[in-house]
């Protein structure tokens, strides 16, 4: 029963997300507001604010589920893989199951996520969840310390700058790329060393 339970909720938080989402690209994320997304999700005012404190948290829910899959996954990744080919492969996971490989977006779709990602609320609400987690399953891996060795938060901060960077770099696209090619892309730099790229001769 609790069991049973636990995946309604899940269904409801995801439902309210995916309302606060489509929104938001209908309307703008100012037009937006908690009663249209539990008037879209079929659930009550009273409902959404039992499960989240604003828009902003429920725009980011989806972002978030999958950053914890990525991090489950990571952490059943085999001992014997690299580092880094962990942390891509398990980042790249949750995403590849939901878009494929090669799924790019429209030009309209793009610009609505650049408004989505200027709200600060929105960057915050992904920022602040799961890293300590990050830290910590980096920590385990790598035989260092969570809190003493500097390490395991040098590691989480290139896996938030490479989802950002890639993010970025994703929306300011024209014409529009697949955004697995450059999270790929992005660790594969970051394995290497982040070697200076090849200046173009004038």
């Amino acid at each position: 029963m609790d069991g049973l339970r636990e995946r309604k909720k899940a269904d409801t938080r995801r439902a309210l997300s995916d309302a606060a989402l489509h929104l938001a690209f209908e309307r703008g994320m100012d037009n937006v507001t908690r009663e249209a997304i539990a008037e879209r999700a079929g659930v009550s005012l009273r409902t959404f604010n039992n499960y989240f404190a604003g828009k902003y948290e429920a725009i980011a829910y989806r972002q978030i589920e999958r950053m914890r899959s990525s991090l489950n996954s990571f952490r059943d990744r085999p001992a014997e893989d690299p580092l880094w080919t962990a942390i891509a492969e398990s980042v790249l996971e949750p995403l590849l199951a939901e878009t494929g490989e090669n799924y790019a977006p429209t030009r309209e779709q793009l610009d609505q996520l650049v408004e989505l990602s200027m709200a600060v609320e929105v960057r915050n609400a992904l920022a602040n969840n799961l890293m300590t987690e990050w830290i910590e399953a980096i920590a385990e891996r790598t035989g260092t310390d969570p809190v003493r060795d500097m390490y395991p938060r040098l590691v989480a901060a290139g896996i938030r700058a490479v989802t950002e960077a890639a993010m970025d770099t994703y929306i300011a696209s024209d014409p529009p790329v697949p955004i697995v090619g450059l999270i790929r892309r992005g660790f594969a730099d970051i394995a290497a060393g982040l070697p200076e790229p090849t200046r173009k001769s004038s």
